[in-house]
């Protein structure tokens, strides 16, 4: 496996590969149906899980259109313009760039958030929104909150829960200054006000009078040997910084909860939020019972225990 980027594909131009004139010679023109159908082959024989649909969703991007004319336009010829920029989209799916960071967005929540993403930050995940369905479950009703998303990078969860509860505080923090830029210019872009702070997890971070009501946290869960083998769009491509969470993969989790602890950061009844990797969920629940907090889990979508909560006791 190496990490050079390929050069611009251009479709096969044998017969083989669909692609000849009348004459023989090579063909100069495609259709809208012949790309994607060849874009998806490539994709699927170097292995890039949804080829199919990464090759839609770029050709679309090319020719400034929506996924379904790909299909009711088929037979349409695509212009040397629109096949140069897509063969330059293809090239950096290609080198397994993110297709979220070729798009430059990327959809979070059913409550409808488009999200700038770049190579500074993670792309969003679906599990991450089991986590913000389970903070606005719990905060269902409350007048006031103030709510702290630590780690916040894209600024997604911090975004998605002040979209579904306006009238919280919530202030959201990162390490990263690029990342928090990004998340800033979310924040501006959607028309929600966020406390944005640079603080390395609670360090800097002013606590509220009453304490947090709620803490969340998507912290860097993977251990640091197991990086190297992950699918190259995230070992090549993410940032480091937000992937590797120590030789057992929690070191930044626990070390927030130590500062939860010693800060007396959580309100009473207050919780932590924290999503964390396939086989830690054991692990991560006896780490917050240890320090008083009762824990519970949520599952993602296949049924494993991706979220643990752990909750202060009532005053």
């Amino acid at each position: 496996m190496t990490d050079s980027t390929p050069p611009a594909p251009a479709p096969p131009n044998t017969a083989s590969g669909a692609a000849a004139g009348s004459s023989g010679a090579p063909r100069s023109r495609w259709s809208l149906g012949e790309l994607l159908d060849w874009t998806q082959a490539r994709f699927a024989e170097l292995g890039i899980e949804q080829p199919r649909l990464d090759a839609e969703r770029l050709l679309a991007r090319a020719i400034g259109c929506n996924r379904i004319t790909l299909y009711t336009d088929r037979d349409r010829l695509v212009d040397d313009d629109a096949r140069a920029r897509f063969r330059e989209l293809v090239r950096r799916r290609l080198a397994r760039e993110p297709v979220a960071y070729i798009e430059g967005t990327r959809g979070f929540h059913a409550l409808g958030l488009e999200l700038t993403v770049d190579a500074r930050v993670l792309v969003p995940r679906p599990e991450t929104e089991h986590l913000v369905d389970w903070l606005l479950e719990d905060t269902q009703g409350r007048e006031h909150a103030a709510i702290l998303d630590v780690g916040t990078g894209s600024g997604a969860i911090a975004l998605a829960v002040k979209h579904g509860r306006a009238h919280f505080d919530v202030t959201a923090c990162d390490v990263s200054p690029d990342a928090l830029a990004v998340a800033r210019d979310n924040g501006t872009r959607l028309g929600l006000t966020i406390h944005w702070v640079d603080a390395d997890l609670l360090q800097g971070v002013p606590r509220p009078p009453d304490g947090w009501v709620a803490i969340a946290a998507n912290l860097p869960y993977i251990a640091t040997d197991m990086i190297a083998g992950l699918a190259p769009e995230v070992a090549r491509h993410e940032p480091r910084l937000a992937l590797d969470g120590g030789p057992d993969g929690l070191r930044v989790v626990e070390a927030l909860l130590d500062q939860i602890v010693e800060t007396d950061a959580l309100a009473p009844d207050g919780a932590v939020y924290l999503e964390i990797g396939f086989d830690q969920a054991e692990r991560t629940a006896a780490m917050l019972r240890a320090r008083g907090l009762a824990a519970a889990t949520r599952n993602d979508y296949d049924g494993i225990a991706r979220i643990v909560r752990g909750r202060r006791p009532p005053a």
